[in-house]
């Protein structure tokens, strides 16, 4: 069983008192590694490092800092393989179908962000003087604290530490405990890569101490944060007056109108449903189907899940893995329970799996007879799940879409143009998939919540990611 490590101003360090947790599969319950358990003067060395290293790193020009992202993304395809492998082993997504895409994505992403840092476009601005030069232009914000979450440990940090590099940050980085092994593997690319020390630093532990700590130092100049609400809502407090960069919770609606191509819109929602096990924060999680086409939707839509192949995620013909951990298979058997309260009907799944050699496992599941008032309607189920109400018009329809907290991502599926257009742009949601699931999403796409809602502040994705993680500096210049 391997000890892992921090990553620590270049060097990798143990945490202080040699304190380690362990680390487990989600597949098989067996005990992985041993993880250094950081403590607050772990987590303020790395903060110390990432200062002393931004100095000089905020000095690099956009070409040298282009080139080291190059760097990255070419190690990590080296280590393709042995990242996916971690991923999988960690987290417990498919390997085949799921684990070495998303290293594939923070190939991608690395590389591209490496392109857009060279184009993104600077201003002069006119004024009534004609002796004054007005222009603007990006510049570093300092030292970013990310905190990242276990349903995408690789590709979610890549949504940071990519853009946050190529805008010139140095990063302290305290990724979720219980996918803290392929976190490690993903920051000795850093290191292979040469990335400066200090400039990218690794601290594992838990969040209520490592992560609390950079959020709340005055080390820390900026914060970017992937998980749920409510912790977003306590980072955002600890942090007061710090710069944030949010992407939280999601339970958006997937809306299916009458003339849409049933058996299309079935399996395009079945893969928004039981990709990652349904641990993903743009998930189809609310299928609001009207009522003409409820019963033909909901008979295809049980036949794909019942396709749905649960199993070693190592394993070719796996299609679905296990839930990540404990807290999140209680939670939803919490909606079940208050699913079945309520009256809907569990047409398929809605229990663990008890044949596999886990206890994380959970059925793919869909739930017809789902009532507005249910957890599956109000809160974020993250699981396997397809919860499917119906309705009638679009008044009502708007009513119910507008009727919970998240405002992250929906989907519609419908043959009308002009109807999808429409509606698209009266949904609550900072991301609107016309014919695709709610899923859909390429790194350099803007991503993010809404305004009112609970789903974040800023957006993720390509130029914008990088803005956000940038201030903008105006210089005005006098010519007399």
């Amino acid at each position: 069983m391997e000890k892992l490590k921090m990553f620590v101003g270049g060097k990798w360090k143990e945490a202080e008192g040699d304190k380690h947790f362990l680390a487990f599969s989600p597949s098989t319950g067996e005990e992985i590694a041993q993880v250094a358990e950081g403590s607050r003067e772990d987590a303020r060395q790395a903060l110390q490092e990432a200062r002393k290293a931004s100095e000089e790193f905020r000095k690099w020009s956009v070409w040298d800092r282009a080139s080291l992202l190059q760097r990255i993304s070419i190690v990590v395809e080296q280590r393709k393989e042995v990242l996916a492998h971690a991923l999988t082993l960690d987290q417990g997504k498919p390997y085949y179908t799921e684990a070495i895409q998303e290293v594939e994505s923070v190939v991608r992403t690395f590389s591209e962000t490496a392109e857009q840092i060279k184009w993104i476009e600077t201003s002069s601005t006119a004024t009534k003087d004609p002796y004054k030069r007005v222009y603007s232009f990006l510049q570093p914000k300092g030292v970013y604290a990310v905190i990242t979450p276990w349903n995408f440990p690789l590709m979610v940090p890549t949504e940071f530490i990519a853009p946050g590099l190529g805008a010139g940050n140095t990063i302290v980085w305290v990724p979720a405990p219980t996918t803290t092994v392929c976190s490690v593997k993903f920051a000795e690319c850093f290191e292979e890569a040469g990335v400066p020390k200090g400039v990218i630093n690794l601290v594992t532990g838990m969040g209520n101490v490592v992560g609390d700590e950079i959020v709340s130092s005055p080390y820390s100049d900026a914060i970017a944060f992937c998980g749920s609400s409510a912790t977003g809502k306590l980072i955002a407090e600890r942090g007061a007056g710090k710069p944030l960069l949010l992407e939280l919770g999601g339970n958006g609606p997937t809306v299916v109108l009458k003339d849409a191509d049933l058996d299309y819109a079935a399996q395009s929602i079945a893969k928004g449903c039981f990709t990652n096990a349904g641990q993903i924060c743009s998930a189809t999680e609310r299928i609001l189907v009207q009522k003409n086409v409820h019963d033909a939707l909901v008979e295809k839509l049980t036949m794909y899940a019942k396709q749905v192949v649960l199993g070693d995620p190592f394993d070719t013909k796996t299609t679905m893995g296990p839930l990540n951990n404990y807290p999140v298979i209680k939670k939803n058997e919490q909606h079940v329970a208050d699913s079945q309260k309520r009256g809907s009907t569990f047409l398929v799944g809605g229990k663990r799996a008890t044949h596999l050699s886990n206890d994380l496992f959970f059925e793919p599941t869909v739930i017809i007879d789902v009532k507005q008032d249910s957890l599956y309607n109000l809160d974020e189920t993250f699981g396997p799940v397809a919860p499917v109400m119906s309705f009638s018009t679009q008044e009502e329809l708007l009513k119910i879409t507008h009727q919970n907290k998240w405002g992250l991502a929906s989907a519609i599926y419908t043959n009308h143009l002009k109807e999808a257009i429409s509606l698209a742009e009266k949904m609550p949601t900072g991301l609107v998939n016309i014919n695709e699931n709610s899923n859909y999403w390429e790194p350099h796409i803007p991503f993010g919540g809404v305004a009112g809602k609970s789903s974040g502040i800023g957006r993720v994705g390509g130029k914008y990611a990088i803005q956000e993680m940038s201030d903008l500096k105006t210089i005005s210049i006098d010519l007399h």
